[in-house]
């Protein structure tokens, strides 16, 4: 095993500095065709990775029918592959996609997802999302398969190409998570290319409260073939939101470099993101004297204190290449480091009775972040007999350092959720503190390391696909007390997580599927105070969580409209929560095992033409076993919906050439906000509209759109993930204007 030196790998500027200049990547941009742009009614498929004489090796699949979603996605050491050649369930949003919603955020585009729901960070801005039913932290998602070299709480869209989502358990497929979320599934980023018709993209964008935005996407190939590339993304956003007295802002520099030549293909990123939150609306903490959950305030009310401000700094870069041995072998190999630079003064919302009174208390905390990644691998094909094989190696390491210091102040102030108190005093520097705010000490130490192998075996000329793999990994995880104090816990483990999984298709548009796959995550650590309470055991790390997946479902591709349909259950150790055990004391407790159960059906594609759906649904049943003295056994987990629907439509108006109209229904079920099943949240929906119009000017193509979210302005507690409460989003109109120069 590692020892700790290994793990001191202190992050160094000129590392950063070579990972942001260029970076080795899998994929190969598209070659254009003027007829794929969008104009008026005409489909645009968009940067699809296609070189001009066939795809390369690990190339990004093609935009489906309807141009919404891709025909697959990125599936880690397998590489990219087509949704029905696969024994798993995917979805991969795309960039016109992304731009007809206006979706700012990643947690905008999964709004998309049936089997996707969100959440807020603990007691921050951060986004959560939940897939069936459990949780996955901006921490974990992927950037182009590389894990923890994402910003960890919100992160923009301009620069993306897709977004990718892998529905399940991965530890296989990518490995551990370096924050130890993401059993549900996980989700992958795949940054812009530039396509060979250039690319000078400008959009403007203002919200009803005043919320302006401008991004610059500029995209350009040169040199003998187009082989060298460059795409180029810079936007910012600044103003109110639709919650009262909350302010954003927020800046995006990207940079995206690639070379595609006849065998070797490079590629590299560059990314530097800042975000400001003034007045954020935080998460609601449940007191002891909370019986049942008070309904939600209006949806633009802000309860948090004016002084609650969060300041988030990302530096990334990363480096990936692929070189094609011969027809039918590859090797690849990535590198990515980052920088997070975090502090902000938060406060924290706790209700104390079943009326809306509460108290807020507040802290001041300082969070640095160092993190490096290296991914390496072989794809091969080759035959045996009249067997075909689709051989996998690769080899994975991630080493993160975190640093943190942290104030609180547990003196309360009284307010109400419905009628929020404009006298909170600011926290009183040093009342319960740890480390030092201006210069953070190491708390968190991680090493990961892994080594996975995978054949895909295919009988009757690929009509059955058998698939078995193993990933074998190692994990060291060390903690150390505030202040640059001694080492606090030392945790060691080596695991195997296997996978089996088979496609049959029984006819030309039909797969039938079924997976076997195992999750690891590393273990929570304790929180050092929750709801406003000092947590006894803070600190205290917990070994690896495994689950373990098992799943079945058929898959139909009509060539413009498609579906799946999945039956899956879940098993893992259940999520830890604090209990009370005193005045001004908690205990961090993890115990017993939740099993999640759950049907999946998703629909997309373009049926008739100028009709495109999007949506699906999902029913879950959740169950707590195992729990302490068995006092919450056969209950429903916390924060799992009893169902989550989605409908969405973008239909182009007859008669009225390059007119859309949108609508999407989100609903989602009820969930439990504790082990007990004492307190509940009711089911909610939201409505959102949309409408855009394309045409031309002076050939240009100009795009003016319209979105409104939650039109209703419908007030509602969206999740209880974590036992504590996040509200949903305001009713927010966006107008937006675009121009290809």
């Amino acid at each position: 095993m590692p020892t700790c030196n290994r793990l001191a790998v202190p992050f160094r500027p000129a590392l950063l500095a070579l990972c942001c200049s260029l970076s080795l990547t899998a994929h190969a941009a598209t070659p254009a065709d003027p007829n794929t742009r969008q104009d008026g009614n005409t489909l645009e498929l968009g940067a699809t990775n296609i070189s001009a004489d066939a795809p390369a090796p690990n190339a990004l699949p093609p935009a489906y029918s309807g141009g919404q979603v891709a025909r697959g996605g990125q599936l880690g050491v397998l590489g990219n592959q087509d949704i029905m050649d696969v024994p798993f369930s995917m979805a991969s949003y795309t960039e016109k996609l992304i731009r007809d919603q206006q979706a700012e955020t990643v947690a905008d585009v999964l709004l998309n997802d049936s089997s996707v729901r969100q959440a807020s960070g603990y007691a921050n801005q951060a986004q959560v999302f939940v897939i069936r039913g459990l949780q996955l932290n901006g921490d974990d998602i992927s950037f182009n398969g590389l894990y923890g070299i994402l910003p960890r709480q919100i992160m923009s869209t301009d620069a993306l190409e897709r977004v990718e989502v892998f529905k399940g358990p991965n530890a296989f497929i990518n490995g551990v998570t370096p924050g130890g979320s993401g059993i549900g599934g996980g989700v992958n980023l795949q940054p812009k290319r530039a396509d060979d018709v250039p690319l000078r993209r400008f959009s403007t964008d203002i919200s009803s409260d005043g919320r302006v935005g401008e991004h610059l996407d500029v995209g350009q190939r040169f040199g003998e073939g187009n082989r060298f590339g460059a795409r180029v993304n810079i936007s910012q956003r600044e103003g109110d939101t639709g919650i009262d007295d909350e302010n954003q802002r927020a800046k995006l520099f990207a940079v995206g470099l690639d070379y595609r030549g006849d065998a070797l293909r490079l590629s590299g990123d560059f990314v530097y993101q800042k975000q400001r939150v003034n007045g954020g609306r935080n998460s609601v903490f449940l007191g002891t004297g909370v019986t049942h959950i008070p309904s939600a305030p209006s949806a633009d009310t802000n309860y948090a204190p004016s002084w609650n401000a969060t300041n988030i700094e990302d530096t990334l870069g990363m480096l990936r290449g692929e070189y094609d041995l011969n027809d039918t072998w590859t090797a690849y190999l990535a590198a990515g480091a980052k920088h997070t630079h975090e502090s902000g003064r938060y406060s924290s919302v706790t209700l104390t009775d079943n009326f809306g009174t509460a108290k807020v208390t507040g802290s001041r905390i300082a969070h640095q972040e160092d993190n490096t990644s290296l991914m390496t691998g072989l794809n091969g094909k080759f035959q045996t007999g009249a067997v075909s094989h689709q051989l996998n190696l690769g080899l994975t390491g991630t080493w993160t350092q975190a640093r943190n210091a942290y104030e609180f102040d547990f003196t309360p102030n009284a307010s109400n959720l419905y009628h929020p108190s404009s006298n909170i005093t600011q926290p009183v520097r040093g009342t319960v503190n740890g480390g030092d705010l201006g210069d953070p000490g190491i708390t968190a130490k991680t090493f990961v390391r892994s080594a996975a192998i995978s054949d895909t075996f295919g009988f009757l000329d690929d009509r059955l696909l058998f698939t078995a793999g193993l990933r074998h990994q190692e994990m060291v995880m060390q903690n150390y007390a505030y202040g640059s104090g001694p080492r606090s816990s030392n945790y060691t483990a080596s695991i195997n997580t296997p996978v089996y999984g088979i496609v049959f298709k029984p006819w030309e548009h039909v797969s039938l599927y079924a997976n076997h796959i195992e999750g690891l995550t590393q273990g929570p650590t304790a929180p050092v105070s929750s709801g406003g309470l000092t947590v006894t055991n803070g600190a205290q790390a917990y070994a690896p969580a495994r689950s373990k997946q098992t799943e079945a479902g058929v898959k139909l591709d009509m060539g413009t409209y498609g579906a799946t349909l999945g039956v899956y259950r879940i098993e893992q150790p259940s999520d830890g929560y604090s209990i009370q055990t005193g005045a001004t004391t908690a205990t961090y407790v993890r115990e017993g095992q939740q099993i999640n159960q759950g049907v999946e059906l998703n629909v997309f594609g373009e049926p008739v033409s100028g009709l495109r759906l999007l949506g699906g649904v999902t029913v879950m049943k959740t169950e707590l076993k195992d729990t302490l003295n068995g006092a919450n056994d056969g209950n429903r987990a916390i924060g799992v919906p009893s169902f989550q629907l989605n409908a969405g439509v973008d239909w182009d108006v007859p008669g009225l050439q390059g007119a859309t109209l949108s609508g999407r229904m989100l609903r989602t079920g009820g969930q439990y906000a504790d082990a007990a099943n004492n307190l509940s949240l009711p089911a909610w929906n939201r409505f959102d509209l949309g409408a855009r119009y394309t045409f031309k000017v002076e050939q240009r193509n100009v795009t003016l759109g319209a979105n409104v979210e939650n039109v209703a302005n419908e007030k509602y507690w969206e999740s209880a993930l974590g036992g504590y409460l996040s509200q949903g989003e305001p009713r927010v109109a966006k107008l937006s204007a675009t121009i290809d120069f």
